[in-house]
């Protein structure tokens, strides 16, 4: 019986031994991992990349219904005496353009502020979820083709109501619109404006008019600007007409300008300098003064097409050796309708400058050009050239599929502000 007890007393001892051993090698293996994941840190770029991958981009999330969520859009004020370099404002770039094909949306209220207090005509901002004016009315466009692209603006539309309307239905969607901000359906009619447009003399469309035709652009998948009168070359000779960005007016005076001219109307992904034969040289060439207006179309989610060609890419301003414009854009390669002293564009000499334009694509992969006005030979020719353009190995592409992203600027901070 004593054996018997005895037996059992060294089974239980070395259960006991044999479960202390067990725990032993459990905290050591947790001791261990807690040391590896120490030693490692936090997950790597990399892997949170690849996390980033598994999500939606933005243009997806927008066609899914999924609100795009995007970094801040404006820097706030640091207390103290540190600031943001000369831009209190800045706004991280965005990308122009959307995937998705069909019919543009209608003016988004969540995308427009009032001009002022009481104010019934709106200025163009960025929603409090990122998105822009310049992702949300953009024309569908397929962005993985690798075909050459070919973009074309038609300006000057609204200034003739049958030219502009005739112009809107024959086009491909993919052609983009330059709307002048004198045949706004905001706006007063414009006394003397651009008067080397023909269509600025009585013949502009009104207030209904004019949102009609609008609307019928969208439908059909028409992207459109609206135009800023800039001090042409010239000037006072030419004369865009009222509310002009003059190079002699103060700054607070230019600014007030646009404001007027960007409430003209509702929906457009961004802005031009081309109103008639005019394209806003003398300011253009001003860089300080360009700058001015690009940072403000920046801030307002817009993007910008200097009519200029042969300009490179739109000029930026340094203040402290630092570019402050954020905007994406593009300059024109090639104006299709400009026949100078040869009287008005024919036939022939729009045929030869379409044909430029392809092998401009050809040769860098894309190319902009611009139609200054919606003439019915413009339009005929414009739509019978573009019929044969996929066979020919080439594709039509919005403005907004061909815009420049803005250069990286990051915010800099200063110790002190002198």
């Amino acid at each position: 019986m004593a054996d018997t007890d005895g037996q059992r007393s060294t089974r239980d001892r070395r259960g006991w031994r044999r479960l202390g051993a067990f725990w032993v090698v459990v905290l050591s293996l947790m001791a261990v991992g807690a040391g590896v994941v120490q030693y490692l840190g936090p997950p790597t770029g990399a892997s949170l990349a690849a996390s980033d991958r598994k999500s939606p981009d933005p243009a997806h999330r927008e066609a899914s219904g999924m609100a795009a969520v995007q970094p801040p859009m404006r820097v706030p004020e640091q207390p103290g005496p540190v600031s943001v370099i000369a831009a209190t404002r800045l706004v991280p770039p965005a990308v122009a353009g959307r995937d998705t094909p069909g019919p543009i949306a209608d003016p988004d209220p969540t995308l427009l502020e009032p001009l002022s207090e009481g104010s019934k005509e709106n200025l163009p901002r960025i929603a409090s979820d990122g998105r822009t004016a310049m992702q949300v009315y953009a024309a569908g466009f397929d962005h993985s083709s690798r075909r050459p692209r070919i973009g074309l603006l038609l300006a000057g539309i609204g200034m003739n109501e049958a030219e502009s309307d005739a112009a809107i239905r024959a086009l491909p969607g993919a052609v983009s619109l330059g709307v002048s901000p004198y045949a706004a359906a905001n706006g007063p009619a414009a006394t003397g404006a651009a008067a080397n447009d023909p269509g600025a003399n009585g013949e502009g469309a009104n207030s209904t008019t004019l949102t009609r035709l609008l609307a019928t652009a969208r439908t059909i998948g028409h992207e459109y600007l609206i135009a800023i009168p800039l001090e042409p070359a010239g000037f006072p000779l030419n004369d865009p007409g009222p509310s002009t960005l003059l190079t002699g007016a103060p700054a607070s005076v230019n600014a007030r300008n646009l404001d007027w001219v960007l409430s003209r109307i509702d929906g457009y992904v961004g802005a031009t300098g081309v109103i008639g034969t005019m394209r806003g040289e003398r300011l253009a060439a001003m860089t300080d003064q360009l700058d001015m207006i690009l940072s403000a179309l920046a801030e307002r989610g817009l993007l910008y097409v200097d009519p200029r060609e042969d300009h490179g890419p739109m000029a930026k301003v340094a203040i402290s050796g630092i570019p402050v414009s954020r905007t994406s854009g593009r300059h024109v390669d090639l104006v299709i309708d400009d026949a100078s002293d040869q009287g008005v564009a024919d036939r022939a000499m729009i045929d030869a400058k379409l044909a430029t334009l392809e092998q401009q694509a050809r040769d860098t992969g894309s190319a902009l050009g611009l139609v200054m006005r919606p003439t019915p030979v413009a339009v005929a020719r414009i739509a019978a050239w573009s019929n044969g353009l996929a066979d020919r190995g080439l594709t039509l592409a919005p403005v907004s599929a061909l815009a420049l992203p803005p250069a990286e600027t990051p915010a800099v901070k200063l110790s002190e502000r002198e």
